[in-house]
């Protein structure tokens, strides 16, 4: 009998699952998963053709520059930025592109106007082509963003005055140019 006692412990032990057991089947580990969204902005795609077509600048019964000039607004549509970030217009004046040298006397060869991008932050971004200092050009969003941007262009005045009258030219030219940028 006391053989029988002595293998006891030793069975005991030999038991899957026993309290002698002290290992276990489970075991957990972590693995991190990592990534990158970079900061990126597109500007959209442009509706419509990609210039502000005004016809004919003067009224041909005065010489001077038409009133009456408007143009149909531009939009960039399915813009966004990822992030924070500044959207930026600028503008060149509408300026005679074949009457190249200084016009004479009571005549201009240049149109200004007031360019303005909207819809990007809440106050639109604006450009004057008469002034120098467009303090109002560059606006900022916080976060990021997806939208249309609305660029519109008006005020137009004869470069010099509104008794100047334009110079002969059939190929006035200006530029609008919107920019958004991601900022970090």
């Amino acid at each position: 009998m006391r053989k029988l006692f002595l293998l006891a412990p030793v069975l005991i032990a030999a038991l899957p699952g026993t309290a002698l057991a002290q290992t276990s089947n489970t075991s957990t580990k972590n693995v991190g998963v990592v990534g990158t969204a970079p900061a990126m902005c597109f500007g959209g795609t442009l509706t419509g053709t990609g210039s502000y077509d005004l016809g004919v600048l003067i009224d041909t019964a005065t010489g001077q520059l038409r009133t009456d000039l408007t143009a149909p607004a531009k939009v960039l549509v399915g813009s966004f930025c990822t992030g924070r970030s500044t959207i930026t217009v600028a503008a060149t004046p509408l300026a005679a592109q074949n009457s190249t040298v200084a016009p004479p006397s009571g005549f201009a060869r240049s149109v200004n106007y007031v360019a303005v991008a909207s819809g990007w932050t809440i106050t639109p971004a604006s450009y004057n082509t008469a002034i120098t200092a467009n303090s109002a050009a560059t606006q900022t969003r916080a976060s990021a963003f997806t939208g249309d941007i609305t660029v519109a262009i008006s005020g137009f005045a004869t470069s010099g005055g509104s008794s100047l009258r334009l110079v002969a030219d059939n190929n006035y030219r200006g530029l609008v140019t919107v920019t958004i940028a991601a900022v970090n």
